[in-house]
């Protein structure tokens, strides 16, 4: 399974010649503003947000709710603002964060007509932030840049939503699924297995990517857009998500509207609305290394569709599957990995559980408490020279990366699902 990535059909000529429209002084203000920018970053996205949203509720279907409270959302355009405008003079240098921003804009059917809307407002919140420090020669120099920035997202997106409807099963917008099986996999998490209404063929993708569902929830004002990864292979005539049923955390963050709708109301029959696969976290099919999976919490729901496709298109690629949970009534997927890990012998299945219960503990159901660490690691990995892939909290994954890094694993072998824009596990 090969993928061809938009940067390799991208004609970056035509973005340079772009960019070079950009008047050398206007360039000047925006290197010299930059600092400035990513001081008061998240302030400004943070007032762009409720500025756009009031002038423009109709956007309120589109964008994550909860991400705006958990000052996810704000962060990750503040980093895409800084980094795009930090790079304008080589664009070429931050593709792959493009294409992820791309993925995400196209998997949520991002169009240009949102680009004015956001200039118009994110220039706007430049202003009134920063008051009299933003002077008008400061905005349009800005605003130049924004039109530089929003012409190469809209130009690669485009050649996304055309790359996606054709492919063989493809389609533009959203289409309707029904809910084939319903499968409680943990006390937190639930399978839906999804298959096309209209019985026709479902477009192929990469171990490692999402979709997005639409929801229109009879309590909620606005439609509710959520991106689930796919955790079962491809090739088959479903997609599968498994989704975790989020609860209200110390009272800060809600539960989760789509997740508890989920659980609680979708049922096998029921139609649910998705876009085409998309995502640029995917697993290298063609490497011939070991390949050591870690996952945390409902974080393995992509690890299993990598677990899965692995032992069936590469058998004889040895895997590492590490999976971290509270305990065994938490542990979604056990018994299937178990079965796996039985039936191959390139399969190994290792569980760590933070607070093992009296029955796991009798059990014996789990190779070690607590957490991961670098210690373990090398004790149960007889290789450092693998391909590595995490997915899981983001605390979590800043403990795997920053103990893989310790290891001495190179980067082009550590891989993981990052929430946001520029951001990183760093």
């Amino acid at each position: 399974m090969t993928v061809t990535k938009v940067s390799e059909q991208q004609t970056w000529q035509e973005v340079l010649e772009t960019v070079k429209a950009l008047d050398p002084q206007k360039l000047e203000i925006i290197k010299a503003t930059l600092p400035i920018v990513k001081e008061h970053g998240e302030a400004i996205t943070k007032h762009f947000y409720k500025r756009m949203f009031k002038q423009h509720p109709e956007l309120l279907n589109i964008f994550n709710q909860t991400h705006q409270i958990t000052g996810h959302q704000p962060k990750a355009l503040a980093d895409a603002v800084y980094g795009a405008a930090a790079n304008i003079e080589d664009f070429s240098q931050i593709m792959p964060v493009l294409e992820r921003i791309g993925e995400k804009h196209r998997s949520l059917q991002i169009k240009p007509e949102h680009y004015p809307i956001v200039g118009e407002n994110l220039l706007a919140a430049i202003k009134e932030v920063l008051g009299d420090a933003a002077t008008n020669e400061i905005i349009d120099a800005w605003a130049d840049a924004y039109g530089v920035i929003s012409d190469v997202f809209i130009r690669m997106e485009d050649r996304m939503y055309k790359t996606t409807e054709a492919k063989p099963g493809g389609w533009a917008g959203f289409r309707d699924f029904v809910v084939d099986k319903k499968v409680k996999e943990s006390e937190v998490i639930t399978s839906f297995y999804l298959k096309p209404k209209d019985g026709k063929q479902i477009a192929d993708f990469i171990p490692g990517q999402y979709i997005t569902i639409k929801m229109d929830i009879g309590s909620e004002k606005f439609t509710h857009l959520r991106q689930y990864s796919l955790s079962d292979r491809p090739g088959l005539d479903y997609y599968r998500i498994s989704v975790k049923r989020e609860e209200e955390k110390e009272g800060e963050i809600p539960a989760g509207v789509v997740s508890s709708f989920l659980h609680a109301n979708i049922n096998e029959g029921d139609m649910i609305q998705i876009t085409a696969p998309a995502g640029d976290f995917y697993l290298d099919m063609d490497s011939d290394l070991p390949l050591v999976l870690i996952s945390g919490g409902v974080g393995l729901t992509p690890m299993m569709c990598m677990l899965n496709t692995t032992v069936q298109e590469r058998p004889d690629r040895k895997v590492y599957y590490i999976h971290a949970a509270v305990n065994s009534k938490l542990h979604a997927f056990k018994k299937h990995v178990n079965n796996l890990a039985e039936d191959h012998k390139t399969v190994k299945s290792l569980v760590v559980y933070e607070k093992p219960s009296a029955e796991d503990i009798e059990m014996k159901s789990y190779d070690k408490d607590g957490f991961i660490n670098l210690e373990w690691l090398k004790e149960i990995l007889p290789t450092k020279g693998a391909d590595f892939y995490f997915c899981g909290p983001e605390p979590f994954m800043k403990v795997i990366n920053k103990a893989l890094k310790q290891w001495g694993i190179s980067e082009e072998h550590i891989h993981y699902e990052f929430f946001g824009s520029f951001g990183s596990l760093d």
